[in-house]
């Protein structure tokens, strides 16, 4: 059956055009049900199951389907995805609208549709003949839409009684709108609200908690107090900032002052800024990374970032009793989030006991504006506090790092083994197999993306080449592997743990440049006088064989040895050579060197905890590879921009504003230092000369604050952007090419210079500027993610081996003076802590903060930026939900402010109020 819809259309032009739309109607489209004879052959196969099993439904005791409505899948997917919950017709109508309103969501509803253990139909009605329905004169979409979702449910019902004279089998319709709930009844349709339904589950009573809060009441002490203003509508916030009356942004909320936050506002290079946001009402319910419209306060009302060390503790004391109290009686309570920048979340449950101690996943269901914290609804429990596993998830989950194995689909796409190179393999590729090529890595390393290789040349010159995992070899465009790689867009290292970004098949074999082994790569090669001046670059596909696999401690073993000369120990020495040469010069045109402490753990090999925590340790052969893979990825980043100068992928790290200086400027004048920040150059030399003969370490602790200081390097299209500039690395252009195993961005460069050099054929999205800017976006958010996971993994480690190790002291420098704290580094440990000198329900002291020095007077003692402390370091564990480190001054003492060092007083130093309530 056919259905037209004519209209007419004005072009541009001024002319008019006659557009006619057709629809399609079948008698053929399956019902889902099993046994079906109505339906007769036009299953492709079951989908829902001819006698559901009983759900213990209260309201709905006989068999029965589901068939929901489009807010109850926006608002209520992490209840369809629990397992309890089986045999659900999704509406093609409900699907549409769900696409069109939540990306997210439709693609979990699509997954639990793949999952044939859930029993999900999508049922395509707007296409079935006795389905659809047309949209009424005067009646608008939703309307339509609406009694579109009642016309199927009903159908539904009259079509199962056909399956046999007995049947039972009903469709019960789920809506939270009361209006279409109402209509239903009326109609004969059986219809329940989520909430009634799934409290109606005697089977499943734990459901109930992962209901989402859609009330729009809050919960606070004073209930009928206004706390935030109200949120302007969608289409008034688009017109105000389409007007420049508003400004929209990325809200960043702060760390260490729960009452601020930043809002970077995006624009071009010049119209980038960032607004300060300060006190609650202001910050008005928006969360960390939303994107938010703000309005500038008059310039009289504007303020400078605030120095104070802030964290959320609630209410006064006697409000959150009383909350409590309120609390405990309706089953509603506070969730604190792992990530301090996240909001307290008011969840209700009925397994307070069992979740306490536990790691759990929460959702933000909505934030009433007379309530001081948002509503949500648990989604999952994670495990035991504590449990390494269970940390590790969290941190994963946290960070939006993708961990799940490899899919079926995904692995269809790896080699068959054994696996070895063919002559089709070698078509338009070098072989290189002859030449002496070493990998230099950490320790343990088995992702080998690199190789290097070093030889005279007959005319006096030298030739070097760095010789990447040919990852693009394997990795065709399009393909499940291909996909999925660019959505985790990077490897994540963890203490004990690596995501891999490729399957391991991949990552630790076939792509890895392990010696002794034929391998494909791709190779970037410099023909070089001995002054390190490049004469040549040619790029190739190749095969090589590496000789050596060493670790940076063996290569410089090698290069120091006085009785080494084999081929390896000389080709490692003149890279060496050249190395420092290429250092040295990028330093001249005002390349920086920063500083950021690492550390690593050595682990106990039975119970993988850590048991001692030291910095890492940099050495020549650190900064060797460092010097060619930097050369390396800049030699390719001309080569593809001079090819492709719309669609080259690149890197640019843009010049941070002055403002971001202050600190650092301030900080090195306090020990009498200029630091001049006008250029890259004129910071790095400042930095080369800022030096004291009796104060060894300011050095290093002026580069780990200018590295604080800097902004974020980033993936780009060349052709969406003007600025190519590498701020850190003083060069006009930049990408990156060395690292394909655990980078996606390098395969896409990789791509890119194939079809340079004629090695590879294009592809349409290699060449679309918009796509690969989407990649970018992509790829700048995974790496952002797998920092920040990674970082976490650390203090995660970091609190174990404390944990052991009881209470120590250490030696500490002032990295920041606050108005209330110090933030201390402990060299030894790589660590980083603040030391608060008030505290809640003791005296205050008096403190004197003097921003400009910048320092800090406690009493009649003065801290400044860089000064030497003593601090006593130990793990609370006070809270059970939140252990942490905190650290407290030794050196120097000060009269009714030091903190005792025995741990009996340790539970006594946390405020009253977290020692009364844990936070769940």
């Amino acid at each position: 059956m056919l259905k037209s819809k004519t209209f007419l259309k004005k072009t541009r032009a001024g002319g008019v055009m006659k557009i006619v739309r057709e629809h399609y109607l079948r008698d053929d489209i399956g019902c889902g049900a099993p046994g079906c004879a109505a339906c007769g052959s036009a299953h492709e196969g079951p989908v829902l199951e001819s006698q559901p099993l009983d759900r213990g439904s209260s309201l709905c005791p006989q068999p029965h389907y589901l068939l929901p409505d489009t807010n109850v899948l926006l608002h209520q997917i992490d209840v369809l995805e629990d397992p309890a919950i089986r045999n659900v017709i999704v509406l093609q109508t409900v699907l549409q609208e769900v696409r069109n309103r939540s990306a997210p969501v439709y693609k979990r509803i699509r997954d639990v549709t793949n999952n044939l253990e859930k029993h999900f139909y999508t049922f395509t009605n707007e296409h079935h003949r006795e389905t659809y329905v047309e949209q009424k004169q005067g009646e608008n979409s939703n309307d339509r839409n609406d009694r579109a979702i009642r016309v199927a449910a009903k159908w539904y019902n009259e079509h199962l009684k056909k399956l046999s004279a007995d049947n039972q089998l009903q469709v019960i319709f789920i809506t939270n709108d009361r209006k279409n709930k109402e209509k239903a009844i009326e109609e004969g349709i059986p219809a329940f609200t989520c909430e009634e339904y799934v409290k109606s589950l005697t089977d499943n009573p734990e459901l109930i908690d992962r209901l989402a809060c859609l009330s729009e009441e809050g919960n606070e002490v004073e209930s009928g107090k206004i706390i935030f203003s109200e949120h302007l509508p969608l289409s008034k916030l688009q017109q105000g900032i389409k007007s420049g009356t508003y400004l929209q942004g990325t809200f960043r909320a702060s760390r260490e002052n729960y009452l601020e936050a930043t809002v970077w506002v995006h624009g071009d290079a010049e119209e980038n800024k960032e607004i300060i946001i300060q006190g609650l009402k202001n910050l008005n319910r928006a969360i960390h990374e939303d994107i938010v419209g703000v309005e500038l306060l008059p310039k009289n009302q504007w303020v400078a970032p605030s120095s104070v060390v802030l964290h959320d503790e609630g209410q006064n004391e006697d409000d959150v009793e009383k909350e409590e109290e309120r609390e405990r009686i309706s089953r509603r309570h506070l969730f604190t989030p792992a990530d301090k920048r996240i909001p307290r979340i008011r969840i209700e449950t009925r397994q307070a006991s069992t979740l306490e101690g536990q790691r759990i996943i929460v959702a933000i269901d909505g934030w009433p504006r007379n309530s001081r914290y948002p509503n949500g609804h648990f989604v999952k429990n994670l495990g035991q506090v504590g449990d390494k596993e269970t940390e590790t998830e969290v941190l994963l989950l946290e960070h939006d790092v993708p961990h799940q194995p490899f899919s079926q689909a995904v692995l269809s796409f790896l080699p068959q083994m054994p696996w070895t190179i063919t002559d089709k393999d070698m078509k338009n590729r070098e072989d290189l197999r002859h030449l002496c090529v070493c990998s230099v890595d950490p320790p343990g390393c088995t992702d080998i993306d690199d190789a290097l290789h070093y030889r005279e040349l007959a005319n006096g010159n030298v030739e070097v080449g760095v010789h990447i995992a040919d990852v693009s070899h394997f990795i065709r465009p399009g393909n499940a592997l291909d996909q999925e790689s660019a959505r985790r867009g990077t490897t994540v290292y963890l203490c004990e743990k690596r995501i891999d970004m490729v399957p391991e098949l991949l990552s630790s074999n076939l792509c890895s440049l392990r010696c002794n082994v034929d391998r494909l790569a791709f190779s970037c090669i410099w023909e070089m006088n001995h002054s390190a001046e490049i004469l040549k670059t040619r790029f190739t596909k190749s095969a090589i064989n590496s000789k050596a696999s060493l670790t940076y401690a063996e290569a410089q073993m090698r290069i120091d040895s006085a009785t080494m000369n084999d081929d390896i120990t000389n080709s490692l020495r003149g890279l060496n050579k050249l190395a420092k040469i290429l250092k040295k010069g990028r330093i001249e045109k005002g390349a920086l060197t920063l500083s950021s402490p690492e550390v690593r753990f050595h682990m106990d090999s039975e119970t993988h905890d850590p048991i001692d925590l030291q910095t890492k340790e940099l050495r020549e052969t650190n900064s060797m590879v460092e010097e060619f893979m930097l050369l390396a990825n800049i030699s390719v980043a001309k080569k593809i921009h001079e090819e492709f100068s719309e669609h080259a992928l690149l890197r640019k790290h843009p010049a941070p504003p002055p403002s971001n200086y202050e600190i650092l400027v301030k900080a090195a004048k306090s020990k009498n230092l200029e630091i001049k920040t006008d250029t890259a150059k004129s910071l790095a030399d400042s930095l080369d000369r800022a030096d004291s003969p009796t104060f060894p370490y300011l050095n290093t602790l002026l580069r780990i604050l200018a590295t604080r200081c800097m902004m974020q390097a980033v993936y780009f299209c060349s052709g969406m952007d003007n600025d190519f500039h590498h701020y850190g690395l003083a060069s006009p252009i930049y990408t990156h090419f060395t690292s394909p195993i655990r980078r996606y961005a390098d395969i896409i460069v990789h791509r890119l210079l194939a079809v340079a050099i004629g090695a590879d054929c294009t592809y349409p999205e290699l060449t679309d500027k918009h796509k690969l800017a989407d990649i970018c976006k992509n790829l700048n958010f995974r790496h952002k993610m797998a920092q920040y996971a990674q970082r976490a993994s650390v203090a995660f480690h970091t609190q174990l081996f404390f944990k052991s190790k009881g209470i120590v002291s250490e030696e500490a420098y002032i990295l920041f003076v606050r108005k209330n704290a110090i933030v201390v580094l402990i060299p030894k440990y790589g660590l980083e802590g603040t030391v608060f000198f008030e505290e809640k329900d003791k005296p205050k002291p008096r403190l004197i903060y003097d921003d400009e020095m910048p320092s800090l007077k406690v009493e009649d003692t003065v801290f400044h930026v860089f000064d030497k402390v003593k601090v006593k370091i130990m793990l609370d564990s006070s809270n059970l939900q939140h252990q942490k480190i905190r650290m407290s001054l030794v050196e120097p003492q000060i009269p009714g402010i030091n903190i005792p060092t025995d741990t009996s007083n340790m539970a006594n130093n946390e405020p009253e109020r977290k020692k009364k309530k844990l936070e769940k």
